[in-house]
């Protein structure tokens, strides 16, 4: 009879004993199987941006973040890409070509600065001090902008203008284009931001 007794003591303390072992090793597990999983600086150093564009209108524009910066995407009409042609000589650098390998990727190195056409792809931040420019698409004479106007971006912060490519106009305080991130389309309306491996 105290044989029985104390091997059901034994059973007990094993239990006992096994469960704080388990508690103990699922604590340790707990914080080494997290360190697989990316922080949040890691995610925001440069994880890709998935876009669908389908359901965006021509004139339209929407901004997603990548990086912590943020990148517009415009939807232009035929009427704003024929108008691109026609702004060269009031450009600073229309071909972008200064700084051409951190601010222009080689498949936007045309004049649309886009892969398609249709679809402009930036980084919505000045080159001047960081700010971001202000959507001006309407044409014509407006405040802060020339009276031949013909659409694109204004920093409000010190008059910087942009055209729809991004191009900066010549005797701005910006200094270069807008940055074209890294893209690539995964579909005819699917955009990655942050990769072109298959551009």
């Amino acid at each position: 009879m105290s044989e029985t007794l104390v091997d059901s003591s034994k059973r007990t303390w094993l239990i006992a004993s096994g469960c704080a072992g388990a508690v103990g090793g699922v604590a340790t597990a707990v914080p080494f199987v997290s360190t697989f999983q990316p922080s949040e600086r890691a995610k925001a150093a440069g994880a890709a941006v998935e876009v669908d564009v389908a359901g965006l209108k021509p004139g339209e524009k929407v901004t997603v973040e990548w990086r912590g910066k943020p990148v517009w995407i415009v939807r232009r009409t035929p009427e704003q890409l024929a108008e691109l042609s026609k702004l060269t000589d009031k450009l600073a650098d229309p071909e972008s070509k200064r700084k051409a390998d951190e601010m222009t990727p080689v498949y936007a190195r045309n004049e649309a600065r886009s892969i398609k056409p249709e679809f402009f792809v930036a980084v919505g931040i000045c080159t001047h001090l960081g700010c971001s420019p202000s959507d001006k698409f309407q044409t014509g004479p407006q405040p802060s902008l020339p009276d031949d106007w013909q659409g694109g971006f204004l920093c409000p912060c010190h008059g910087s203008t942009f055209d729809l490519a991004g191009r900066v106009f010549k005797n701005k305080p910006a200094p270069d284009n807008l940055e074209i991130p890294p893209h690539m389309y995964l579909s005819e309306t699917k955009l990655l931001i942050g990769e072109d491996k298959k551009a």
